[in-house]
């Protein structure tokens, strides 16, 4: 799960058939298509860090498919075309992540890792509602005002509040998973497209499970990364966190190089820690975003979510022992670096996030669980509990029992899973597979969260969406590969 822009707060912020309606039936009229024929529905348009022109259209759909006469959405999509003209039927369907990020705003790297992809199939991109252009639920907060707060001082429910007041007229309780998967099904069906191939990471791993239950006869295939069950609680992130921060310090500890520049790191962190939780710093630096002078308070809080966010990828993993002795000295300036890099990456709806995970997830969380789940040495209880402060003041709905039963299908997926995952680990991949009965899981032992973005896993799923045999697949790329040095020094070097 996501946690981007949660940082300023110092959390660690991450159905039925249709019913009739003007949407639907485009169902009726187009469902026999084969995709071949876009550029009728579409116009060509430019998405951002891809120079080439693509394929962009809207769709609109009830915001209550129970009222189909009442409040609309424009979805918003784009199609990036095959690149052979003999083009497979069958695109792949991007689910994206968070809750709470926008398909088409993660064209670019999209693009990139299913190049492979691309040469025979159509990539469909589709903002979820609730991000990108499809009304989009962002919360337009104060960016200075909240990074000079303490942990105390930062109102996570007022910031909720303030967030849902931009909002007014609108039923938030129907930004919803099962919705949003309806919603890609119109897209599907309006496009002419007989079938899609999903890919789903992280949430996008969840939006997977209930596409396939929902509209098993639509999906061809599916590829599920760092696998979110529909049955599992989202958002107490603190037990899976402590794991992999534990297996970060044993590597530094069986490292020569990283034990003797970084010797007891666990005591280090914990001495940084406390010095922050007991005194606070206000500093004034470049802001990570506009690079512009500006305070910030390193607090406890910030601190960890701050290195929490740093376990989801190998590139920023290998600096937290260099940032976490340096914190500990005294020198921030790693730790603002850091933040910076979460900050910088593509954008979270939080409105769109706390819509799903209030209902679909919190509610669930007893608190037997949030206590379980707070009891670490790593990060405490702050996620459940940041969430738990957030929902109170956010509409949330009583969701079917049925949503959260494990989702049962044969149609052939391939589960992916990194080791060292702090949020998703390969445990809940290990659970969907337990129901999906032509399934694979692959864990790659050096790879963490959405491990088709930093391993050799975009390969092995290319392979798969084109050959749907699960058995022939060559998984050894991924236990072959090596983990990312550490880096023990401000010169970047590391071993």
């Amino acid at each position: 799960m996501s946690t981007v822009k949660s940082v300023l707060f110092g959390t660690a912020l991450v159905s039925a058939l249709l019913v009739s309606s003007p949407s639907t039936a485009l169902n009726n009229d187009t469902e026999q298509g084969t995709g071949q024929n876009l550029t009728a529905k579409l116009d060509g348009c430019y998405l951002k860090n891809i120079s080439e022109r693509v394929l962009c259209g809207t769709l609109t759909v009830p915001e209550n498919y129970d009222l189909p006469d009442g409040l609309t959405i424009d979805l918003n999509f784009a199609v990036l075309p095959a690149v052979s003209e003999n083009k497979k039927p069958d695109p792949l369907l991007i689910l994206a992540g968070g809750p709470g990020q926008a398909a088409t705003e993660l064209a670019a790297m999209i693009d990139r890792i299913f190049k492979d992809v691309r040469r025979q199939r159509d990539i469909l991109l589709i903002d979820q509602r609730g991000t990108g252009k499809s009304f989009p639920l962002g919360c337009q907060l104060n960016h200075v005002e909240e990074m000079v707060k303490t942990d105390e001082q930062a109102d996570l429910q007022g910031i909720a509040v303030e967030c849902l007041g931009q909002f007014d007229g609108r039923d938030l309780t129907q930004y919803h998973s099962v919705n949003a998967i309806r919603d890609f099904e119109q897209v599907r069906a309006y496009l002419g497209y007989p079938q899609v191939n999903l890919y789903g990471g992280s949430y996008g791993s969840r939006a997977g499970l209930v596409y396939m239950r929902e509209y098993p006869q639509s999906v061809r295939a599916a590829v599920l990364d760092a696998l979110a069950p529909v049955q599992v609680v989202v958002g107490p992130f603190g037990t899976f966190g402590a794991q992999s921060f534990h297996q970060l310090l044993e590597r530094c500890q069986n490292s020569s190089a990283c034990n003797s520049t970084f010797p007891d790191l666990y005591q280090t962190y914990q001495d940084a820690l406390l010095g922050l939780e007991q005194q606070p710093q206000l500093l004034t630096v470049n802001d990570p975003l506009s690079n512009e002078r500006s305070d910030v308070m390193i607090t406890a809080g910030r601190f960890t979510s701050v290195l929490r966010v740093g376990l989801y990828h190998p590139t920023t993993r290998q600096m937290l022992p260099y940032v976490i002795q340096q914190t500990a000295l005294g020198n921030y300036t790693p730790l603002i670096g850091l933040l910076g890099s979460t900050l910088g990456q593509s954008e979270m709806y939080m409105g769109l996030t706390l819509s799903v995970l209030c209902s679909e997830d919190l509610r669930r969380a007893t608190p037997e669980l949030l206590a379980a789940d707070a009891d670490n040495d790593f990060i405490g209880g702050r996620t459940g509990d940041a969430f738990v402060e957030m929902c109170r003041a956010w509409p949330q709905a009583e969701r079917p029992a049925e949503w959260f039963e494990p989702v049962h299908s044969d149609i052939p997926t391939l589960l992916l899973s990194g080791a060292l995952d702090p949020v998703t680990p390969p445990v809940w991949g290990d659970m969907a597979a337990e129901t999906l009965t032509n399934s694979r899981h692959l864990v790659a032992p050096h790879g963490s969260h959405t491990i088709i973005g930093h391993t050799c896993a975009n390969r092995i799923a290319a392979t798969f969406i084109d050959s749907i045999d699960l058995a022939a697949l060559d998984d050894s790329c991924l236990q072959q590969q090596k983990p990312a040095p550490f880096i023990l020094n401000s010169n970047g070097k590391g071993l």
